[in-house]
């Protein structure tokens, strides 16, 4: 045949995967707005970057905004070892965190955090299971910082001294409030939050700034405060363990102070770089993003630390009794106390924003983990792009969390800790584990290290708020049920973005054609190699299977590599075996495999393919866990249940048949 012929037949067939629009008006607005479904090595996420210290901004609303609550936390936790036990956090955030995470930024450039570098780690399903776990933790995380921040967002409102009277006692009510608005604002569509985040950020600090200042004043200008604070340390009383102890039972709970880094490197696709090739302009994302971290753990650290001291010197113990004035706002607290109500309203009206939108940054985070992960794993429903079907569900679990937790700040600590502890885990973890496979000691020890402060942090947390561990098991049981059942139910879906041929597939098929103008295509698995083996399988399929006599035939071999994932573009080669002509492809699943490419030769060649197959001795049952598990089983009847499903008319449907007894 000329090489003409040959080049009528296309190199790629793609097939379209998605599923038909809804008929009516409120199915298709719900489905509108679709989140691409980017694998984990997506380089740009395709909208506009902005500049690393406005990128910070970004993060800030959900890092800087725990200055609201945190040092209130601190003192209940802590009680008058708050500024020693802050002290932990700000040096485990200067010598700990920030080096760990400026490695995610080089080693995980793309926004895929430490969550895709164990991925790499483990291969096939160990490595979708530890995924799932960890989506488990990263949704405890961010689900309650929505209700966490919306919480405290309303003691704000609540405590207010201009609040109306009759909300008080509404907290749960409040808090449900906010988080409508914020599912409503996500339903009509929610852009250009990095612009929103410059100015809440820029006045929130500036007020943070303000208060510190005038309480740092008051402090020496109150030389009684001190020397009570000094008094309720008890120091010349017991020895290095009385406070010690009580600073290491607090650390767990202060990792909310932490919050930031996982944000900041999940949000460097937004970062923008310069640089005349790809990889000078990674290079380039890859410094900023390390400025915007350091930067920020060095704002965060002066904060917490000097919020800290005002906080416990200044408030007294009892007004952080559950209820009291400065329980989830201490702040706050000393906003209104020193410097007068028209402060504090203004300061709490900025605490108030800069929550509800902390809630916001994290919805933002949620409804990219499912399209970043699930799809490209089968392992959730079509429906999971769509941005305002997700949103629906994420406000549903935080309005149920908040009436579980009565919208309590304190009470939804322990929880939010273990989300974040278990992504600090594993991104310590997986910087340790790099670190190995350089060779480099000092990274080995000084990671090897941080990963063990951070397990024990979490196991203590853990034991001291076990409802924290409850919550986060119920999201990975619910994500893992889901996921397996979506899997399962998505099994005889195509599975393919396309199918490509190399040039010697197309001359394979252009010569069958011209030989009898019809494409016969014989299954044939790919251990079967050499010439015998070939013709031995031809004479089978002749004899058990209604393969027209002077029929040509092409045989048709799938590869199985990892079939733990879903979706790919089949690449189809053409290979010779003495007078044998061979279509090898690579694939996750043997029968979906076939099904695209008998209907990519149906496309390419207006011609209707058989293909022929023999039974799989064996039990049905035992077969469909090998499909489901290993991607390969009784091949035959899974290829015509894909094509029934994804050709309704069955005229022109490739024809399958299977012989053999």
């Amino acid at each position: 045949m000329e090489p003409s012929d040959r080049s009528r037949i296309p190199a790629l067939i793609l097939r379209p995967l998605a599923a038909p629009p809804p008929s009516n008006r409120f199915g298709a607005w719900l489905m509108r707005n679709q989140v691409h479904p980017v694998g984990p090595e997506t380089a740009d996420p395709g909208g506009s970057t902005h500049s690393w210290w406005k990128v910070m901004c970004l993060t800030g609303v959900d890092y800087f905004s725990t200055l609201s609550y945190l040092p209130s936390i601190a003192i209940v936790a802590a009680g008058a070892l708050s500024p020693l036990a802050t002290l932990v956090i700000v040096v485990l955030t200067l010598l700990g965190m920030l080096p760990m995470y400026r490695r995610v930024a080089v080693e995980s450039p793309h926004g895929q955090g430490s969550v895709a570098m164990l991925e790499r780690l483990l291969p096939f399903w160990r490595g979708k299971v530890f995924v799932l776990v960890l989506l488990g933790f990263v949704a405890t995380s961010w689900i309650i910082t929505i209700t966490l921040s919306s919480a405290d967002a309303t003691v704000h409102l609540l405590e207010n001294p201009a609040a109306p009277e009759f909300l008080r006692g509404l907290a749960v009510p409040v808090t449900i409030g906010f988080l409508l608005v914020l599912g409503g604002v996500f339903l009509l569509g929610f852009r250009e939050a990095v612009t929103i985040a410059i100015p809440l950020v820029g006045v929130f600090l500036l007020l943070n700034g303000i208060v510190i200042v005038v309480g740092l004043v008051e402090v020496v200008a109150e030389p009684d405060a001190w020397a009570n604070w000094l008094g309720a340390l008890r120091l010349d009383e017991g020895g290095p363990g009385d406070i010690l102890g009580p600073v290491l039972l607090a650390f767990p709970l202060l990792v909310l102070g932490l919050s930031g880094f996982e944000t900041g490197v999940s949000m460097m696709p937004l970062v923008a770089s310069r640089g005349q090739t790809p990889e000078e302009r990674l290079a380039s994302r890859v410094r900023n993003t390390r400025r915007l971290l350091t930067l920020a753990a060095l704002i965060m650290s002066v904060y917490l630390l000097a919020s800290s001291v005002v906080t416990t010197v200044l408030i007294p113990a009892e007004a952080f009794d559950e209820g009291g004035p400065a329980n989830g706002r201490a702040l706050s607290y000393l906003a209104h106390e020193y410097i007068g109500n028209g402060f504090g309203n203004v300061y709490d009206l900025s605490s108030i924003f800069i929550l509800w939108f902390a809630g916001a940054s994290a919805m933002a985070g949620l409804i990219n983990i499912v399209p970043r992960y699930l799809p490209g794993y089968g392992m959730a429903p079509e429906w999971s792009r769509a941005v305002r079907p997700v949103v629906l569900v994420y406000t549903g679990l935080s309005i149920l969390i908040t009436i579980g937790f009565r919208a309590s700040v304190d009470a939804q600590a322990g929880a939010y800790a273990t989300g974040i502890l278990a992504m600090m885990v594993s991104a310590a973890a997986a910087v340790t584990v790099s670190a190995a496979r350089r060779r480099e000691r000092w990274g080995i020890v000084g990671f090897g290290a941080l990963t063990i402060v951070l397990l024990y942090a979490l196991g203590a947390n853990i034991i001291e708020k076990p409802d924290g561990i409850m919550i986060s098991a119920l999201f990975i049981g619910g994500i893992v049920l889901v996921s397996l059942v979506s899997r399962v139910s998505r099994t005889t879906e195509l599975r393919v973005e396309g199918v490509e041929f190399d040039e010697a597939a197309r001359q394979f098929i252009a010569d069958s054609i011209a030989f009898d103008g019809a494409l016969n295509i014989v299954a044939n698995k790919p251990q079967s190699s050499g010439h015998g083996s070939y013709a031995e399988k031809e004479n089978e399929q002749r004899g058990m299977n209604p393969v027209p006599g002077t029929a040509d035939v092409l045989f048709l071999e799938i590869e199985v590599v990892d079939p733990s994932s879903f979706r790919d573009t089949l690449h189809v080669r053409g290979v010779e075996v003495g007078e044998f002509r061979v279509l090898h492809a690579r694939s996750p699943a043997v029968p979906n495999a076939i099904a695209a490419i008998l209907l990519a030769l149906r496309e390419a060649t207006g011609l209707r393919p058989h293909a022929y197959f023999e039974w799989s001795e064996g039990n049905p049952v035992g077969h469909l866990l090998r499909y489901l598990l290993l991607g390969q089983g009784d091949t035959a009847p899974v290829v015509r249940e894909i094509l029934r499903e994804s050709e309704p008319d069955a005229a022109r449907r490739p024809g399958i048949h299977v012989g053999g007894g």
